[in-house]
């Protein structure tokens, strides 16, 4: 009976709050990875912040609680990856894991054809989404129509191509391989582009491998591994989420006084005098005051933009939120912002 006890104690989800940046291993869905990290955390709300493809690795942010309110800015991040295009097949997937539907020769991949195709495939660009995708199409994922052989018709989507290198490499899969390093505008599919350089090559190709380097500021260096999280304490886990506010860190900040900062959490706008929350902004990172104690952290209760000198909310933290994250940097032995309850009851 108390075996039992423990055991139930063991697994309780508990309130987690911040954003764990995993390099997700080969082989396992972003949504298998989330579920693991879920669970080594005992969290009880996470979501993550865009797929990546079971055969690529790399940066994958996940987001749990409070933080989940605002994982589309991930979404709608720059990212960079790292990719090796195997020339002269073309698969049913764009990548490793299809069958083989096409094989042709392959020419001479020279340094001016390398510069050649990284100027055609720098900028703007339409892109036609892969068929073997989670797009919708008539309320049915296009991956479903893939599987049973059927092809539908796709729009294409304009993405941007910031930055494109090419390095021909060693590949031994195939007669000749490409490195390639992508920054991209959101909704690009690396798999796509992989095909679309084959065939203006000439050949053909499919990803032989895929990472992920960078998304929205955050790095593969900050990754912890799925092996390394297991191996930690739970207190150890902790320690590796980065804090709600850093998925809106890029932006703006802006500090109230107690009296606007509970106003402002219960989503009323506020109204500053001219150039006070600072110039009109799209977002805004805002904060509470701290406890008045020196060396206290103010308080961050979510995200708002400004327009003609008004802090309008957009996506607020709850007063529960706040004080779980104090709670938690106490019993860690942080110095913390002043209660929720101080800031909503003012």
């Amino acid at each position: 009976m108390t075996q039992t006890s423990s055991h139930r104690q063991k697994i309780q989800r508990r309130p987690v709050h911040g954003v764990l940046l995993l390099d997700k291993p080969l082989g396992l869905s972003s949504n298998q990875a989330l579920q693991k990290a879920k669970w080594l955390l005992r969290a009880d709300k996470a979501g993550h912040t865009g797929t990546l493809d079971p055969l690529a690795t790399g940066v994958l942010p996940l987001c749990f609680g409070a933080a989940t309110k605002f994982s589309q800015i991930q979404l709608d991040a720059d990212k960079t990856y790292e990719a090796v295009l195997l020339l002269g097949k073309k698969t049913s997937t764009a990548d490793a894991e299809g069958e083989v539907i096409e094989t042709r020769p392959v020419p001479e991949i020279t340094p001016a054809l390398l510069r050649e195709l990284t100027a055609r495939f720098t900028g703007p660009l339409a892109q036609v989404p892969p068929m073997y995708s989670a797009l919708k199409k008539d309320g049915k994922a296009l991956y479903e129509y893939a599987r049973k052989g059927q092809e539908v018709e796709r729009e294409a989507r304009h993405i941007t191509i910031f930055k494109l290198e090419m390095a021909q490499v060693h590949d031994e899969r195939a007669p000749a391989a490409i490195r390639i390093t992508v920054t991209c505008s959101k909704g690009t599919y690396i798999r796509t582009l992989g095909e679309d350089i084959g065939e203006a090559i000439g050949c053909g190709a499919h990803l032989g491998s895929l990472r992920r380097l960078e998304t929205g500021g955050y790095t593969t260096q900050q990754c912890v591994s799925l092996p390394a999280l297991e191996a930690m304490t739970e207190p150890e886990r902790e320690a590796c989420l980065l804090p709600a506010q850093s998925l809106v860190s890029a932006y703006p900040s802006v500090t109230l006084d107690a009296d606007n900062a509970g106003r402002f959490l219960s989503g009323l706008r506020r109204r500053g005098e001219p150039g006070q929350w600072g110039a009109d902004a799209p977002l805004v990172q805002v904060y509470g005051p701290a406890a008045g104690q020196g060396g206290d952290a103010p308080a961050f209760l979510g995200s708002a933009h400004i327009t003609a000198d008004e802090l309008i909310p957009q996506r607020l933290l709850s007063p529960i939120e706040i004080q779980d994250i104090l709670n938690a940097a106490h019993s860690s032995g942080g110095t913390a912002p002043a209660g929720a309850a101080a800031l909503v009851h003012h």
